[in-house]
Protein backbone atom coordinates (compact mmCIF):
# COMPACT_ATOMS: atom_id res chain seq x y z
CA UNK A 1 0.00 0.00 0.00
CA UNK A 2 1.34 3.12 -0.88
CA UNK A 3 1.11 6.31 1.57
CA UNK A 4 0.74 9.93 1.59
CA UNK A 5 4.49 10.59 3.00
CA UNK A 6 5.61 8.39 0.15
CA UNK A 7 4.58 10.37 -2.52
CA UNK A 8 4.47 14.36 -3.25
CA UNK A 9 1.70 15.88 -5.83
CA UNK A 10 3.10 16.57 -9.17
CA UNK A 11 -0.53 17.57 -11.35
CA UNK A 12 -3.50 16.50 -11.99
CA UNK A 13 -5.19 14.63 -15.08
CA UNK A 14 -7.33 17.51 -16.20
CA UNK A 15 -9.04 16.12 -19.84
CA UNK A 16 -9.39 13.00 -22.32
CA UNK A 17 -7.59 13.20 -25.39
CA UNK A 18 -8.88 11.08 -28.73
CA UNK A 19 -10.77 7.86 -28.03
CA UNK A 20 -7.90 5.36 -27.31
CA UNK A 21 -7.50 6.50 -23.34
CA UNK A 22 -4.90 8.99 -23.22
CA UNK A 23 -5.08 11.82 -20.66
CA UNK A 24 -3.75 15.37 -20.57
CA UNK A 25 -2.05 15.89 -17.58
CA UNK A 26 -1.25 19.38 -16.39
CA UNK A 27 1.90 18.94 -14.24
CA UNK A 28 4.06 21.38 -11.94
CA UNK A 29 7.04 19.05 -12.12
CA UNK A 30 8.36 16.98 -14.98
CA UNK A 31 10.03 14.14 -12.69
CA UNK A 32 8.68 11.45 -14.42
CA UNK A 33 10.76 12.59 -18.04
CA UNK A 34 14.42 12.80 -15.92
CA UNK A 35 13.75 9.56 -13.89
CA UNK A 36 13.44 5.71 -15.03
CA UNK A 37 9.88 5.69 -14.05
CA UNK A 38 7.16 3.20 -15.05
CA UNK A 39 4.06 4.42 -13.12
CA UNK A 40 2.68 7.49 -11.53
CA UNK A 41 0.24 7.19 -9.08
CA UNK A 42 -3.08 8.54 -9.35
CA UNK A 43 -5.63 9.61 -6.36
CA UNK A 44 -8.62 7.06 -6.63
CA UNK A 45 -11.74 7.61 -4.24
CA UNK A 46 -9.14 8.64 -1.57
CA UNK A 47 -6.41 5.36 -2.57
CA UNK A 48 -3.47 6.02 -3.83
CA UNK A 49 -3.18 3.74 -6.68
CA UNK A 50 0.16 3.03 -9.15
CA UNK A 51 -0.62 3.34 -12.92
CA UNK A 52 1.32 2.17 -15.32
CA UNK A 53 2.39 4.60 -18.52
CA UNK A 54 2.38 3.21 -21.82
CA UNK A 55 3.71 5.92 -23.36
CA UNK A 56 3.50 9.89 -22.80
CA UNK A 57 4.77 12.86 -24.80
CA UNK A 58 4.80 16.49 -23.86
CA UNK A 59 2.29 19.26 -25.22
CA UNK A 60 3.95 22.36 -24.04
CA UNK A 61 6.05 23.23 -20.54
CA UNK A 62 3.25 22.25 -18.71
CA UNK A 63 1.19 19.64 -20.08
CA UNK A 64 1.91 15.87 -21.16
CA UNK A 65 -0.78 13.85 -22.97
CA UNK A 66 -0.49 10.10 -21.04
CA UNK A 67 -1.52 6.83 -22.05
CA UNK A 68 -1.82 4.54 -18.91
CA UNK A 69 -1.86 0.70 -19.26
CA UNK A 70 -5.34 -0.81 -19.55
CA UNK A 71 -6.86 2.74 -20.09
CA UNK A 72 -8.20 1.74 -23.59
CA UNK A 73 -10.70 4.40 -24.31
CA UNK A 74 -12.23 7.58 -23.97
CA UNK A 75 -14.94 6.48 -21.49
CA UNK A 76 -12.25 4.92 -19.03
CA UNK A 77 -10.27 7.61 -19.66
CA UNK A 78 -13.12 9.86 -18.86
CA UNK A 79 -13.38 8.07 -15.28
CA UNK A 80 -9.78 9.58 -14.80
CA UNK A 81 -10.59 13.06 -15.43
CA UNK A 82 -9.78 15.58 -12.43
CA UNK A 83 -7.89 12.47 -10.59
CA UNK A 84 -4.74 14.21 -8.92
CA UNK A 85 -0.90 12.75 -9.56
CA UNK A 86 1.50 11.85 -7.41
CA UNK A 87 5.36 10.79 -7.87
CA UNK A 88 7.16 8.34 -5.24
CA UNK A 89 9.71 10.39 -3.24
CA UNK A 90 12.05 7.07 -3.28
CA UNK A 91 12.34 7.03 -7.28
CA UNK A 92 12.70 11.24 -7.25
CA UNK A 93 15.79 10.93 -5.58
CA UNK A 94 17.13 9.18 -7.79
CA UNK A 95 17.38 12.13 -10.41
CA UNK A 96 21.05 11.97 -12.05
CA UNK A 97 21.73 15.78 -11.77
CA UNK A 98 20.61 15.80 -8.21
CA UNK A 99 17.66 18.84 -9.04
CA UNK A 100 14.17 18.32 -6.64
CA UNK A 101 11.13 20.23 -7.74
CA UNK A 102 10.07 22.47 -4.51
CA UNK A 103 6.89 20.25 -4.28
CA UNK A 104 9.67 17.61 -3.89
CA UNK A 105 9.69 19.11 0.22
CA UNK A 106 6.06 18.78 1.30
CA UNK A 107 5.55 16.65 3.77
CA UNK A 108 9.63 17.43 5.17
CA UNK A 109 9.97 19.08 8.74
CA UNK A 110 11.87 22.24 8.93
CA UNK A 111 14.50 23.58 10.96
CA UNK A 112 16.59 27.03 11.00
CA UNK A 113 20.13 26.84 13.10
CA UNK A 114 19.49 29.78 15.15
CA UNK A 115 15.43 29.12 15.75
CA UNK A 116 15.73 25.78 15.73
CA UNK A 117 12.55 23.18 14.72
CA UNK A 118 9.95 25.72 12.86
CA UNK A 119 6.98 22.73 11.44
CA UNK A 120 6.33 20.85 8.67
CA UNK A 121 6.37 21.99 5.21
CA UNK A 122 2.58 21.78 3.89
CA UNK A 123 2.93 23.52 0.77
CA UNK A 124 4.39 25.41 -1.94
CA UNK A 125 3.61 29.16 -3.22
CA UNK A 126 4.66 29.91 -6.73
CA UNK A 127 2.20 32.95 -7.05
CA UNK A 128 4.85 35.21 -7.20
CA UNK A 129 8.36 35.35 -8.72
CA UNK A 130 10.00 34.55 -5.18
CA UNK A 131 9.18 30.74 -4.51
CA UNK A 132 7.92 30.27 -0.58
CA UNK A 133 7.71 27.13 1.59
CA UNK A 134 4.44 27.14 3.51
CA UNK A 135 5.40 26.00 6.94
CA UNK A 136 3.17 25.03 9.88
CA UNK A 137 3.75 25.33 12.61
CA UNK A 138 3.77 22.79 15.96
CA UNK A 139 1.11 26.25 17.07
CA UNK A 140 -0.89 26.04 14.01
CA UNK A 141 0.40 29.19 12.45
CA UNK A 142 1.74 29.58 9.40
CA UNK A 143 5.31 30.80 7.96
CA UNK A 144 6.67 31.86 4.43
CA UNK A 145 10.28 30.86 3.75
CA UNK A 146 11.69 31.88 0.51
CA UNK A 147 13.07 28.59 -1.21
CA UNK A 148 16.19 29.97 -1.67
CA UNK A 149 19.24 27.38 -2.58
CA UNK A 150 21.36 30.01 -0.82
CA UNK A 151 19.47 29.38 2.96
CA UNK A 152 19.18 25.59 2.61
CA UNK A 153 22.29 24.14 4.78
CA UNK A 154 21.45 20.59 5.08
CA UNK A 155 19.15 18.02 3.55
CA UNK A 156 18.14 14.17 5.11
CA UNK A 157 16.12 12.57 2.70
CA UNK A 158 15.75 9.72 5.07
CA UNK A 159 14.18 11.49 7.66
CA UNK A 160 12.65 14.01 5.41
CA UNK A 161 14.40 17.06 6.80
CA UNK A 162 15.39 20.33 5.50
CA UNK A 163 17.74 22.98 7.70
CA UNK A 164 18.04 26.32 6.67
CA UNK A 165 20.19 29.51 7.86
CA UNK A 166 17.60 32.01 7.61
CA UNK A 167 18.77 35.88 7.64
CA UNK A 168 18.19 37.71 11.18
CA UNK A 169 14.25 38.86 10.91
CA UNK A 170 13.36 36.85 8.20
CA UNK A 171 10.54 34.77 10.65
CA UNK A 172 9.29 37.49 11.72
CA UNK A 173 8.18 38.79 8.12
CA UNK A 174 7.54 35.81 6.98
CA UNK A 175 4.21 34.87 9.60
CA UNK A 176 0.95 34.72 7.89
CA UNK A 177 -2.03 36.48 10.04
CA UNK A 178 -4.85 34.78 10.47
Amino acid sequence: MIREEEVYKIGMLTKTHGVSGELSLSFTDDVFDRVDADYLVCKMDGILVPFFMEEYRFKNDTTALVKFADIDTEEQARKMVGVEVFFPKALAAQTEDNTYSWSYFVGFKAFDEQHGALGTIVGIDESTVNVLFEIRTPQGNELLVPAHEEFIVGLDHEREEIHFCLPEGLLTLGQLED
